[in-house]
C-alpha cells in the first residue's frame, strides 16, 4: 500500500523544479487497481453528511440536498447541508479576520502546507479522492487519475514554485545612490469568492487554493454536482494544516452566496469556472456593487468553449480519427476543451468516416466501476435534457444527419451515446453552440477551400478556448496558426484539443471563453497579488531648496 508519504521522493528535478506527477495505469493485477476497487466498494457502502465548513468548524444547517451517482442516480452517497445567508455572512467574516495571520505566516509556511496537501494526495488520499470523483462525477478511473490526482498535485506543487519566484522576479531594476527600492508581493486586501465547476476536481480545489498560496483568503462555493469529492478535498487541506478560516467551504445557492459576497466591502476578487452566461451576469453584478466595495475586485474566469479540429487534405488520417474520438467523447464530452466541431476535407472524410463510426460503435458505456467502459453518464438530469434536446433537434434538421449514436436512456443513469452529426451548414445549431456532452458535429468541406474554412472557423463561434489543426506540411500549419490566432487560448498541432498539463500548457481562453489568465502557470497567481512599491532613503535630505533656485551670481 502506498500510504506512507515519508517513503515518497520529493517530486523535484536536479534544479529544484517540480516535475509533473506520474500517471498510474490501473492495469489488471496492479496494486493501484486493487486499491481503487476496495475504496470504491467502501464509498458505495456508506452515505456521509457534508456540512458547511466555516472558520474550521462544521456547520450542519439541516437544509438537505442529496448527492447521487450520475450513472446510478437512485444511489445516494451524501446528504449535503446547504448554506443560508447566515452561513455565508459568517464565512465572509471568517475569511477577512483570518487574512492578517495568514499573511504573517509567510510564503514558505503557506507553501509548506500546500506541498503537504500534494504529498497527501500523492499518497494516502489518492484512492479516496479518485474514487470520490469516479462516483460523484461519473469519471472513469483514468479520467479521475489525470484530474483529481495528477493535475491537482501539479497545481499545488507548481503554484508554490511560481510564487517563490515572484519576490526576485519583480524587484525594481534601479536603486540610485542613497536609495534602496523594493517591491512587496502583497495579496489582495479582502477575500476571494471561488465558484467552482463539477467537471474537474482539480480545478475545484485550485480555485480557492491558488489565491491562498500568495496570501489571500477564500470563500469556496463548490458546484452542486461535486459536493462529495470537493468536501473530501477540503478535509485533506485541513489535515495538511490549513489554518481555520483561510478557505471556507459553502455548498448552497450560487445566487444567494454571490449576493452576500458582493454586499461585503471586503470582497476582493472572483475566481470562477463555469458557464459564460453566469460569468457575464456576475461581472455585471460586480460592476453595480463597486460603490460598496473597498477596492476594485480582480475578476478571473474560465467559461465555455466550442472547441474545434480543422483538418487539411494532407494530414495524418489515423491521427485525426483518434483525436476526433478521444477529443470529443472522453468524459462524455464534459470538458470545456472537448472537440465539439470539426472541419474535415471531403477526401479525408470519405476515407475515415466509416472507420470512425465503427470505432465509436466499439465504445462501451456504463458504470464507472467497470474498467472496460470508455465513457459513463452525463452529470445530471438537467444536462441530460439539454444534450438530448440538441440531438433531437438535429434529427429533425434537414441540414443535419446523425451518422452514429443519437440514442439515450435515463432509466438507471443519465446515459447518452457518443454521437456524430454531419451538417452541410457550418452555422447550424450544433456547430456553433456549446453542448457540453458527447456530441461532435462535422462540416465536410471541399478540399480546395482550406483557407476559406479557416476564416469560417474563426468567426462562426463566440468562444475561443481550445482548437487544433491537423496538417503534414509546415506551410499549411503556419497558415492555420496565423488565421486562427485569436480563436483559441490553447492551440494544438496534430493533436486533440484536450489534455492541457500544468506547467506545460497553462490553460485558458479569450473572447466568450474567459479572461485567459492561464491556470497552471504563473500568470494566474499574479492576479491575486497587489504589489507595494517601497522606497527606503538612506541619505536623508537636510535642505529643502534645489540647485535651480540658486542665483546666477553665485
Amino acid at each position: 500500500m502506498r500510504n506512507n508519504i515519508e517513503d515518497m521522493p520529493i517530486r523535484m528535478d536536479m534544479n529544484g523544479q517540480p516535475v509533473n506527477e506520474a500517471i498510474l495505469e490501473y492495469a489488471p493485477g496492479s496494486e493501484e487497481r486493487l486499491e481503487i476497487q476496495n475504496e470504491l466498494d467502501k464509498q458505495m457502502s456508506e452515505v456521509i453528511d457534508i456540512p458547511c465548513i466555516i472558520n474550521g468548524k462544521e456547520i450542519f444547517t439541516n437544509i438537505i440536498a442529496e448527492q447521487v451517482i450520475p450513472h446510478d442516480h437512485k444511489h445516494v452517497i451524501a446528504r449535503v447541508h446547504l448554506a443560508t445567508r447566515k452561513e455565508m455572512e459568517e464565512a465572509c467574516k471568517s475569511a477577512v479576520e483570518s487574512q492578517e495571520s495568514w499573511i504573517e505566516l509567510g510564503l514558505e509556511e503557506r507553501c509548506a502546507i500546500f506541498e503537504k496537501c500534494a504529498d497527501l494526495l500523492a499518497g494516502e488520499w489518492r484512492m479516496k479522492i479518485n474514487a470520490a470523483t469516479m462516483l460523484n462525477q461519473s469519471k472513469t478511473v483514468f479520467q479521475a487519475e489525470i484530474d483529481s490526482a495528477c493535475e491537482l498535485i501539479d497545481f499545488w506543487r507548481f503554484n508554490c514554485h511560481y510564487a517563490r519566484g515572484f519576490h526576485e522576479d519583480f524587484q525594481p531594476l534601479v536603486s540610485p545612490p542613497g536609495v534602496k527600492n523594493s517591491t512587496e508581493i502583497r495579496p489582495l486586501e479582502g477575500f476571494v469568492l471561488s465558484i467552482t465547476p463539477f467537471n474537474f476536481t482539480s480545478i475545484a480545489a485550485n480555485l480557492p487554493s491558488a489565491p491562498a498560496i500568495v496570501g489571500c483568503t477564500s470563500v469556496w462555493k463548490p458546484s452542486r454536482n461535486s459536493y462529495y469529492s470537493n468536501y473530501l478535498l477540503m478535509r485533506l487541506m485541513m489535515e495538511a494544516g490549513l489554518p481555520d478560516g483561510v478557505i471556507n467551504f459553502l455548498p448552497g445557492s450560487g445566487a444567494e452566496i454571490t449576493e452576500v459576497a458582493l454586499s461585503n466591502p471586503d470582497f476582493a476578487g472572483l475566481h470562477f469556472t463555469g458557464s459564460t452566461a453566469t460569468f457575464q451576469g456576475l461581472w455585471q453584478e460586480i460592476g453595480l456593487a463597486l460603490p460598496k466595495l473597498r477596492s476594485y475586485p480582480r475578476i478571473v474566469g474560465e467559461t465555455g468553449g466550442k472547441d474545434f479540429i480543422v483538418a487539411h487534405p494532407d494530414c495524418d488520417y489515423r491521427g485525426l480519427l483518434v483525436a476526433l474520438l478521444r477529443g470529443s467523447f472522453e468524459y462524455q464530452g464534459q470538458k470545456c476543451s472537448a472537440a465539439s466541431r470539426a472541419y474535415v476535407p471531403k477526401s479525408v472524410w470519405d476515407s475515415i468516416s466509416d472507420e470512425l463510426c465503427n470505432e465509436i460503435r466499439k465504445i462501451k458505456m456504463g458504470d464507472a466501476r467497470d474498467f472496460s467502459n470508455f465513457i459513463t453518464a452525463v452529470i445530471d438530469k438537467r444536462s441530460f435534457e439539454k444534450i438530448t434536446g440538441y440531438i433531437d433537434r438535429a434529427k429533425n434538421n434537414q441540414s443535419c444527419k446523425i451518422i452514429v449514436g443519437g440514442n439515450y436512456d435515463s432509466a438507471v443513469g443519465w446515459f447518452i451515446e457518443p454521437t456524430i452529426v454531419v451538417t452541410n451548414d457550418p452555422h447550424s445549431e450544433t456547430m456553433v453552440e456549446e453542448i457540453f456532452g458527447p456530441v461532435l458535429t462535422v462540416y465536410v468541406y471541399d478540399d480546395e477551400k482550406f483557407e476559406e474554412i479557416l476564416g469560417i472557423c474563426d468567426v462562426s463561434s463566440p468562444y475561443a478556448l481550445t482548437g487544433s489543426i491537423f496538417a503534414n506540411n509546415e506551410e499549411d500549419i503556419e497558415k492555420a496558426f496565423k488565421a486562427l490566432r485569436f480563436t483559441a487560448g490553447n492551440f494544438y498541432i496534430n493533436d486533440k484539443p484536450t489534455g492541457a498539463v500544468v506547467a506545460q500548457q497553462p490553460f485558458g481562453g479569450a473572447r466568450a471563453s474567459g479572461t485567459n489568465d492561464k491556470a497552471g502557470g504563473p500568470l494566474n497567481l499574479l492576479r491575486w497579488i497587489s504589489p507595494r512599491s517601497i522606497k527606503r532613503t538612506l541619505e536623508i535630505p537636510q535642505e529643502w531648496d534645489y540647485p535651480f533656485m540658486q542665483s546666477d551670481d553665485n
